[in-house]
Parts: structure tokens; C-alpha cells; sequence
């Protein structure tokens, strides 16, 4: 176990001000493990523990390396040190022991992965690391059998996040979880409840950003855990959707989710399209991401939208509703105001394609509304519908209706990336142009008209200003 030389150059002027203050520093926890597992983090975070007063400790030593600080919880002595070297963002967390000793802390820790520990001055006096590692609880362990396992019963009763912390971990390293950290977590889980929406997002991310977030989903969703982060969901279960489909509302949902990562797989040496689902909406969180999380909800509007014709099942409406419905749970998230923007047009948009492919000859202006209307989601709604067609496998559902969606799909979705690489038309006329020649007042009638005049040049049916004009005289001739 080796650390890179840049985080020993930080680690020993930390050492430096400890031995002047006389105080005994551990390492503890995930930068520990990841240097076990060969992993670096781009931005690495690094957390320490001592007998007490951490608090003082960071803050002198925060103004001694010129770093940000904050307190995270005076009560039980936490607080973090922000700082960039070189070319990344160093985050330092400080606590006090939770407990009388080293290993009492460490029993407190989530999982044995984490529960292990290195006294700092052994970083630059030991020969091997290795043997240097305080490991009581079989980190070491563990981490070679791939397995997340809690350090003590009472783990999730401490802190209800880490039965999601369980799952992200699981599915960031590719770890199973062990059957009684599993069976107490489904016992624990409606503590969940109070865990705050910031911290629950957070996890929830780290899940959806996976190749496999679909595994992880179903198995929280077997222990009951995922109805309590989404209980909209429980209405989604049992309710059949006629001879187009062969799941249920719920079960085709989570095929959906795994039908679209089979799809990003699919398409893993297409640089346009990882490009567009790595780009970060906000924070660290990802497109890929997000589109998960629409397809976890794309169908959510349905219960609510559910009537009967005769035999026939009607879900008319089902994309607005469930556009509502999304923006709910995306406030109650704490999402961005971009993620939630998103998260509502491919909700509402996810249909839009199908109704495109049932057309004999896509037109001009058809591809030009989707992209208006779609925006930057345009892709996402376009892989979502792919993923939703091959979620549906009814007796009534022909290969014949999927190939040609698909074949619309993936034709929109090359043109998007093309008119991309395009330079934007510039526009014929703008508001001024209408207020001064036709003397109209700032109203809804201005944007009517410039959206049908850009409508028209994107189509090609109007090249220059003076049949613009002719067409906004028309327009404003014809008003009620």
C-alpha cells in the first residue's frame, strides 16, 4: 500500500503541526480502503480522527495551510478543511473519538471496510504500510472477499444512510452485501424516512451512476427499502397494462431501467453519446444519472391516470401527470433547478418518439418541434423511448413496430448530434423588428410570431427578412 507523492506532501505538513501540538493523529477510513483497492479518487478526501478537540486542531491548522474550514458538528467535535493543490480539491474531515479509544471509534464506523486505521506518523516510519494497518474489525478481510458487511448491530440505528451506503458502496466496488447487514437493513429501513433529502439524493446518485444501478434498485426494492425514498411507487404494483405489455406498471419500470443500461452498454464506442450522458447537470451528478431516474419515474403517472374503456385499459395523460408528479419528488430531493427542468421534459417528452415513428414520413417541421420542445434532452428522451419499446414485450407488440422506432430513434439522434456541430442560423427579425414596424406592444403575440418565423427558416420556407415580415403582417392581421 503506497500514497501518491502529492498526498504525502500535504500528509506531512499535517504531521509537522500534530507534533508541535503534541497531538496523536489517525487516518481512518475510505482513503485508507481505496489505497488498499489501487483506487484514487480524482478530488480525494481524507479523514482523520484524535482523542479530542478536533475542532481546534483543524482550525489552526487550517489558517497554517491556507485552507477553508467549517464546522460540521460541534456537539460531537467535526469539522473540514477545503483545499486545492495542484491540480485537485484535498477535503480533510477531523473528529473526535466516538468512544474512549482508537477501537471503540472504529467500531462506530458503517461498515469493516472502513473501520480501519493508520497512526499518521507510521505513514513516514514504517517500510510496509501493511503492517502498520490497525484492522480489528477484518477490513483487510473483507475488502479481499468483496463483501460490505456493518461493524456492529446498532450501525444503521446510528445513522439510518447507510443502509443506501450499503448499496452505493456494493455497487461502486462491485461488492455483495453481506445476508445479515441485508436482513437488518430491511428491518431498519423505515428510519430511512428521517435521513435527510440532501444525503438521501447523494447515495441515490452514486447508485444511478452505475452500470448496474438496475441490480441494486431491485434488490432495495425486494427488501422494501426504495418505497420508502419513493412510496409512489406502491400503486404502481399490480396494475396490468393490456396486451402491449407483458409486466406490470412496477415490474416494467425496473425493466425499462435495466433496458437502459443495457442500451449505454450497447453503445459504450460511441463517443457522442457517453460524451452527452457523462456532462454534469449539477454538481458531480451526471446526465446518465438522471436519465435513470427518469426512467424510474416515467411511468409514475399512471395509477393516477388509470381508466377503463369497455376491457380496454386507458392510461390518457399518464406523461402529465407523471411531469408533476416528477417535479414533487425532484423537490423533495433537493435536486438542481436544471435536474428538475430535465427530470419534467423527459417525463413529459418520453412518448414523443413513438408517436414520431408511427409515421410514414417524418417531416421537417415534426423533427424540428421534437428538438424545440426537447431541448438538451433530446437524446435522453430518445434513449429512454428505445429502452421503453423493449421493455414492452406483449403478444400485440411486433419485432416489426420496435425496429422502426428504434430506426427513428437512433436517425433523430444523429441529426441531433449533427445540427450541434452546425453554426446557428442567425434570426431574420427579432421583437424590436415587430414592435417598430407594426407598432405592437411587449405581449405573448410577439413570441408567437417569432416562433413561427424560426420554425419556418429552420424548415427552409423562408430565407430573408422581407417574407419574414410579410409572414409576422399576416400573422398579426389574422390575430382574435
Amino acid at each position: 500500500m503506497r500514497f501518491p507523492p502529492q498526498a504525502e506532501r500535504i500528509l506531512q505538513a499535517i504531521l509537522s503541526l500534530a507534533k508541535k501540538k503534541k497531538v496523536k493523529l489517525y487516518i481512518v477510513g475510505g482513503y485508507l480502503r481505496d489505497a488498499l483497492l489501487v483506487r484514487q479518487k480524482d478530488n480525494p478526501d481524507i479523514d482523520f480522527c484524535l482523542k479530542n478537540n478536533a475542532i481546534n486542531f483543524g482550525r489552526v491548522l487550517a489558517k497554517k495551510i491556507k485552507a477553508g474550514f467549517v464546522v460540521l458538528d460541534k456537539e460531537h467535535g467535526a469539522c473540514r478543511l477545503v483545499k486545492k493543490i495542484d491540480d485537485k480539491i484535498y477535503t480533510f474531515d477531523f473528529t473526535d473519538f466516538r468512544g474512549k479509544a482508537l477501537e471503540k471509534d472504529l467500531l462506530h464506523r458503517d461498515f469493516t471496510i472502513n473501520a480501519i486505521a493508520i497512526d499518521l506518523e507510521k505513514v513516514f516510519s514504517s517500510e510496509d504500510l501493511n503492517n502498520s494497518l490497525i484492522d480489528p474489525y477484518g477490513a483487510r478481510e473483507d475488502l479481499k472477499a468483496k463483501i460490505i458487511r456493518v461493524v456492529n448491530k446498532k450501525s444503521f440505528a446510528e445513522d439510518p444512510l447507510r443502509i443506501l451506503r450499503a448499496f452505493s458502496f456494493a455497487a461502486i466496488f462491485d461488492f455483495k452485501i453481506d445476508e445479515e447487514t441485508l436482513k437488518l437493513a430491511r428491518k431498519e429501513r423505515e428510519k430511512l424516512s428521517a435521513v435527510s433529502a440532501e444525503r438521501t439524493r447523494d447515495e441515490l446518485f452514486k447508485i444511478f451512476d452505475r452500470p448496474n444501478a438496475y441490480e441494486y434498485l431491485a434488490k432495495m426494492d425486494d427488501l422494501k427499502i426504495l418505497k420508502v425514498i419513493f412510496p409512489e411507487i406502491e400503486k404502481m404494483r399490480g396494475i396490468g397494462q393490456g396486451p402491449y405489455h407483458h409486466l406490470d406498471v412496477w415490474q416494467h419500470t425496473l425493466e425499462t431501467i435495466k433496458q437502459v443500461e443495457g442500451l449505454i452498454q450497447e453503445l459504450r464506442n460511441n463517443k457522442e453519446i457517453q460524451d452527452y450522458l457523462n456532462g454534469i447537470i449539477s454538481s458531480e451528478r451526471r446526465r446518465r444519472a438522471l436519465l435513470k431516474l427518469a426512467a424510474l419515474l416515467h411511468d409514475i403517472g399512471k395509477p393516477a391516470a388509470l381508466r377503463h374503456e369497455g376491457k380496454k385499459l386507458i392510461f390518457h395523460g399518464h406523461e402529465r401527470i407523471g411531469r408533476q408528479m416528477s417535479e414533487e419528488i425532484a423537490r423533495r430531493l433537493r435536486l438542481s433547478n436544471d435536474e428538475l427542468n430535465s427530470l419534467k421534459i423527459i417525463v413529459l417528452r418520453h412518448l414523443r418518439p413513438g408517436y414520431l415513428a408511427d409515421n410514414e414520413v417524418l417531416t421537417p417541421r415534426a423533427k424540428f418541434r421534437y428538438f424545440r420542445d426537447a431541448a438538451g434532452e433530446a437524446v435522453s428522451i430518445l434513449l429512454l423511448s428505445i429502452a421503453d419499446q423493449r421493455s414492452t414485450q406483449g403478444p400485440l407488440t411486433t419485432k416489426g413496430s420496435r425496429m422502426r422506432q428504434e430506426k427513428t430513434a437512433f436517425g433523430l439522434i444523429r441529426e441531433y448530434f449533427r445540427k450541434n456541430k452546425e453554426k446557428k442560423i442567425p434570426r431574420l427579425i427579432n421583437g424590436h423588428d415587430l414592435m417598430r414596424k407594426f407598432k405592437l406592444e411587449p405581449s405573448p403575440l410577439i413570441g408567437k410570431i417569432l416562433s413561427e418565423i424560426e420554425e419556418l427558416q429552420a424548415i427552409g420556407k423562408i430565407k430573408n427578412k422581407t417574407v419574414a415580415l410579410k409572414i409576422a403582417a399576416d400573422i398579426v392581421k389574422n390575430r382574435e
